[in-house]
């Protein structure tokens, strides 16, 4: 496997991405990685520590210069738990549980963003503004409402699928309500 590449491809996956959804300084923006399937084998069942640091090399820099929080989702075996950086869960009032991810209980993806984190957190969830899901690892639990799917240059970060998400605010009030400043103009 070219590491290389993966870290090449998820940096421009996350720069797409970032650029499609608009974020705030301080938003956070999920991740999960299936570095089983990154690799071309089945999920859970051939982590790789080394793709899933290729992997973090792409995506981590980009949210950093736009004071974006990444929060890596872990592995069903810690019912996909967040890693989050403790400022950002504190800032949103998250709750903190106890557990430290490891390559098999939690997933490589995890365990190298708790281990490259400045200081790592575990929270039960997250309500995050955008998302890239490499892999099959169901990160829509974490999204806030509305999730909106968006379509980037590619569909693959290594051998694995991405499917990535933006969210916007729910419309209400129906037929007569107004939902944007040049409507009211």
């Amino acid at each position: 496997m070219d590491y290389a590449k993966l870290t090449a491809q998820a940096r421009q996956a996350t720069e797409e991405l970032l650029q499609a959804a608009h974020l705030e300084t301080g938003d956070i923006f999920v991740v999960g990685c299936s570095s089983s399937e990154i690799m071309g084998g089945r999920i859970g069942k051939d982590s790789s520590m080394e793709a899933a640091a290729a992997v973090l090399a792409g995506v981590l820099p980009p949210l950093q210069e736009q004071g974006v929080y990444l929060a890596a989702q872990c592995c069903e075996h810690l019912n996909r738990s967040i890693v989050i950086e403790r400022e950002a869960a504190k800032a949103n009032g998250y709750q903190i549980v106890s557990a430290i991810p490891q390559p098999h209980a939690g997933g490589s993806w995890a365990t190298n963003c708790w281990q490259r984190f400045n200081d790592p957190v575990l929270v039960e969830e997250v309500r995050a503004a955008a998302g890239m899901d490499i892999g099959g690892t169901l990160i829509g639990m974490h999204l806030r409402r509305v999730a909106v799917p968006v379509r980037l240059s590619m569909d693959h970060i290594g051998q694995a699928i991405l499917l990535c998400a933006r969210t916007r605010p729910p419309f209400i009030g129906g037929s007569r309500a107004v939902y944007s400043q040049e409507e009211v103009r």
